[in-house]
């Protein structure tokens, strides 16, 4: 079995999440630990107690996600798991991706997140920004619906998830617009998203010239399993060319169905969900229902996604 590792980014959070696999693998804890020390405030004790709001914020979301999926692969290489022949992670997730590929330490990767976060927020603050999911409509109605409701705002297609799936992103009156004509054209739902940032569209620009900034003063390796990235659908080995996709990123478009789509082109054949929740294995079902999903989010799924490989091998 050829397998391929997948990272959430936001919107996967939730209160109380990794708790049965964290009585289960005390590696778990000692991540958060690790991430609490690094960062001086108690990340698993947010996602234990909450409140919910505070773990929604940009700038402890992103830190504690990546905690949670760093996480969730050490759990997998405790195990005894076999090793991924690819990785990706699905916007933020794209930075746990590379620490656990090897080309980014984790004790850098965690102030990185939070910068991140707070250049984020910085450039729309609360309130002025939304994102939310189009569900039923084709891609190039999204960006052409997009188009009609920006008027002198922003709003745009920002992830394009599954063929029935597409995140818009920009102004909130933009948004609230966009997601209005939708549901007239035919959308079976418009979701509103629980972050509080539109990422990936241009009202991040000046905070994308920052974290370039930012990345600028960060060690980069090779990493040891490829990752495709989420700008180009790309891999990369250079230290420059991965700063310089993950600064874009922030104002670029998820490519998410293209990156599905060429894992299973490259011969994978089952994908591995590596985070809280099971957001990205329901969309990669639709993406490529060839591809055995796996979803690595609590003892259950660990011990099922362990066995599938075993049997492979």
């Amino acid at each position: 079995m050829k397998i391929a590792a997948v990272f959430p980014g936001q919107g996967s959070q939730a209160v109380g999440m990794l708790s049965e696999l964290s009585r289960a693998f005390p590696v778990v804890k000692e991540t958060f630990d690790e991430a609490s020390e690094v960062l001086d405030f108690d990340c698993w004790s947010l996602i234990v107690k909450g409140p919910e709001r505070e773990l929604n914020r940009t700038h402890n979301t992103q830190p504690i996600m990546l905690a949670a999926g760093v996480a969730v692969w050490r759990v997998w290489n405790v195990g005894g798991g076999c090793q991924p022949e690819l990785m990706a992670g699905h916007s933020f997730g794209e930075y746990t991706a590379l620490v656990c590929s090897g080309a980014l330490d984790y004790t850098d990767a965690l102030p990185l997140a939070r910068k991140r976060g707070q250049l984020m927020q910085a450039a729309v603050p609360e309130g002025q920004g939304a994102m939310a999911a189009v569900l039923g409509l084709k891609d190039q109605q999204v960006v052409e619906i997009c188009e009609s409701a920006a008027e002198d705002q922003v709003v745009a297609a920002v992830n394009f998830n599954s063929p029935v799936q597409v995140v818009i992103a920009g102004d909130k009156a933009a948004v609230e617009r966009a997601s209005q004509l939708a549901s007239k054209a035919g959308a079976r739902r418009v979701i509103p998203l629980a972050v509080s940032v539109p990422a990936h569209c241009r009202l991040m620009a000046s905070a994308a010239r920052k974290l370039a900034d930012s990345l600028a003063k960060v060690a980069f390796k090779s990493p040891k399993i490829p990752v495709l990235h989420n700008v180009d659908v790309k891999t990369h080995a250079d230290a420059d060319e991965i700063r310089d996709v993950l600064a874009r990123q922030l104002e670029l478009p998820v490519r998410w169905t293209e990156t599905i789509q060429t894992m299973g082109a490259q011969g994978v054949n089952a994908i591995l969900e590596m985070g809280p929740g099971k957001v990205l294995t329901g969309l990669n079902r639709r993406i490529e229902r060839k591809l055995r999903p796996l979803c690595v989010q609590g003892p259950a799924g660990l011990e099922k996604a362990l066995q599938n490989c075993e049997d492979a091998q």
